[in-house]
């Protein structure tokens, strides 16, 4: 497969054999210097990876791809970080959709699914600064060619699992920089106000009847009915058609 040119996004690579945390070794680079705006820290060993609100990403050595870029939106404001985000999450989208022939979905808010299986996951960290949006840390781990799970991770699943086929993580990583360079020039475009829609096609379970827990333990029906600006999910209830919202590990789908 042909890789098409990566302009900023990538073109100053740092690849590790192995790494704690690639988005960790993005902040040790940003308290000594300012990399290059696309700096990207690749490892195909990453030790200590995390997820969201703690979290933490197990995976397999030399199976998968941990990449960190570091971006300086500083054209976003602040309240604004809710739109980067769905952008990484359109660029890991577009990635996957492109090599597997299932249904490809961003769970709300930066998992990535295969049918109802997680092969994807997106942790952003952001510095700002003075009421001024200044450095992202854009961390995004791929299953692409682990074959089995630990059984706590039931729900995972990898690019090679459903694709039946092994992939070249080098490559994988360099398609992975021209999506996301893709999808970051759109933020900076008169296309930016497009990207929430699009966002919103590709959720997983939109406008579909689901259950789900919230963090005292009830369980209702509700279905997704859109993203507030905050990035909070806004979920009507089937009961009583009442409107909540939600953040990060204040509900969970069942």
């Amino acid at each position: 497969m042909s890789i098409k040119k990566v302009h900023f996004i990538g073109k100053s690579l740092i690849e590790l054999p192995s790494c704690p945390s690639t988005n960790d070794y993005a902040l040790s680079l940003l308290s000594k210097s300012k990399p290059d705006e696309g700096t990207v820290i690749l490892t195909f060993n990453q030790t200590q990876g995390r997820g969201q609100v703690g979290s933490q990403w197990i995976s397999e050595a030399y199976q998968n791809i941990a990449f960190t870029s570091i971006l300086y939106p500083e054209f976003l404001a602040p309240k604004e970080q809710i739109i980067l985000n769905q952008a990484v999450a359109l660029a890991v989208f577009q990635l996957i959709h492109r090599h597997v022939d299932q249904t490809v979905k961003i769970k709300w808010p930066n998992d990535l699914y295969i049918n109802d299986r997680k092969v994807a996951g997106i942790l952003i960290q952001n510095l700002l600064s003075s009421n001024k949006f200044n450095t992202s840390i854009v961390g995004i781990g791929v299953n692409v060619n682990q074959q089995k799970f630990p059984p706590e991770l039931s729900t995972a699943t990898s690019l090679s699992i459903e694709a039946g086929r092994t992939f070249h993580l080098k490559e994988l990583a360099l398609e992975l920089c021209d999506e996301l360079e893709k999808q970051y020039n759109r933020l900076k475009s008169p296309d930016r106000k497009s990207i929430h829609e699009e966002y919103l096609q590709h959720l997983y379970r939109f406008h579909q009847q689901s259950s789900f827990q919230v963090v005292d333990g009830t369980i209702f029906e509700g279905r997704i009915v859109g993203i507030t600006p905050a990035g909070k999910l806004q979920v009507e209830k089937i009961k009583d058609q009442r409107l909540e919202e939600f953040g990060i590990k204040e509900i969970r789908f069942l």
